[in-house]
């Protein structure tokens, strides 16, 4: 690969990389000392310039650090998901010590996602089996939503702002809907089986070769995300190394798109910002790849069956390309908002952050 940048995190193993919503030149690594089994957390703020990349900022958490978001009201803001069940919100202003610290969890906190729209509040999922919605401005959160296993993974829809979203270890897609009542199952409105095949519309669904689709054994969901220009679309993925679509429109429909390639657990799904097809995968088998789920190819017509309904085609996403510069588990990838639309950065337990061109795959 002709463009590629590293910066070390020695004594720390990354789990997660977030580039700045602000600056092209911004990115922030949360990481842990011994591989997060035990021992204290590092956020490293790093920059780009002429020298390559450099660390502008560190802070230190007791435990280790599983996630990252940064603030959609200010850019020198970041909050970070930390072991201890807590959430710490570090100003790049201010020396050493959060601004704010939030504490409900009974265990690990494992994600953050910032809300992109009303940018007022945040939402953190933990392996306590809950979701908690937060404001950055109040230490208790604002709302609880019950998911009853580890939740590995909880985001904010990208245009609605009441949308809420939650993977976890019983192989389910969770979506919460914040204007429902709390009375209304915990605002719960769609539990969709990640691992099933199709119960709705025709009752099952078409492989791309033709065969049924007849689902899989379930499997914990590591990681999700929502495609950036189809909002009803959420990709996920996890233990069982098989990236799926899915429209919540129709959640008994099974899933649009597989995208199979992994040859061990899938750690970090995220859409492009700059295409409506492409997504970037980490995963344990030390690799990162991008993919197409298909959805801008034209699709094979499979012949009507007897009844003459028509079940819907499961469609074949494409590998596009492969990064395998890591020697360790990637656990975390995120893309660039700016420029032309193809830089990424990875992370891995290799104590590398890896930034790389991946048009430059594309181009192959």
């Amino acid at each position: 690969m002709a463009s590629m940048l590293e910066f070390r995190t020695p004594g720390y193993n990354p789990y997660a990389v977030k580039y700045s919503p602000y600056y092209d030149s911004r990115l922030a690594v949360a990481t842990a000392a011994n591989y997060g089994i035990v021992g204290n957390g590092r956020l490293f703020c790093l920059g780009l310039s002429a020298a390559g990349v450099q660390c502008e900022k560190t802070f230190e958490t007791n435990d280790a650090q599983y996630d990252l978001a940064w603030s959609e009201l200010n850019e020198n803001q970041l909050i970070v998901a930390c072991g201890d069940g807590s959430i710490k919100l570090f100003d790049l202003g201010v020396e050493n010590f959060p601004v704010m610290n939030f504490h409900e969890h009974k265990r690990e906190t494992f994600s953050v996602c910032w809300n992109p729209v009303t940018k007022d509040s945040f939402i953190s999922s933990s392996w306590d089996g809950t979701a908690k919605v937060w404001s950055p401005t109040r230490n208790a959160s604002l709302k609880t939503l019950p998911v009853g296993c580890c939740t590995y993974s909880t985001s904010y829809c990208p245009s609605n702002p009441a949308l809420v979203s939650a993977v976890s270890a019983d192989s389910s897609l969770r979506i919460f809907d914040l204007r429902t009542p709390v009375s209304a199952k915990y605002h719960l409105t769609n539990v969709i089986p990640v691992h099933a095949p199709a119960t709705g519309g025709s009752g099952y669904s078409r492989l791309a070769d033709g065969s049924i689709y007849s689902g899989t054994v379930p499997n914990e969901v590591l990681t999700h995300d929502w495609n950036k220009y189809n909002d009803t679309v959420i990709a996920t993925a996890g233990v069982d190394r098989v990236i799926r679509t899915f429209d919540i429109r129709n959640p008994a429909g099974g899933p649009l798109a597989l995208m199979t390639g992994h040859e061990y657990a899938v750690r970090r799904v995220a859409w492009s910002p700059h295409a409506s097809d492409i997504l970037v995968s980490a995963s344990y088998d030390m690799s990162v790849r991008v993919w197409t789920d298909g959805s801008t190819m034209p699709q094979h017509v499979q012949p009507p069956v007897p009844s003459g309904r028509q079940p819907d085609t499961v469609r074949a996403g494409t590998q596009l390309g492969l990064m395998n510069r890591h020697t360790e588990f990637v656990t975390g990838v995120d893309w660039c908002l700016f420029g032309a639309g193809g830089w990424c950065a990875s992370v891995g337990w290799d104590e590398r952050v890896l930034l790389w061109d991946a048009a430059s795959l594309l181009r192959g």
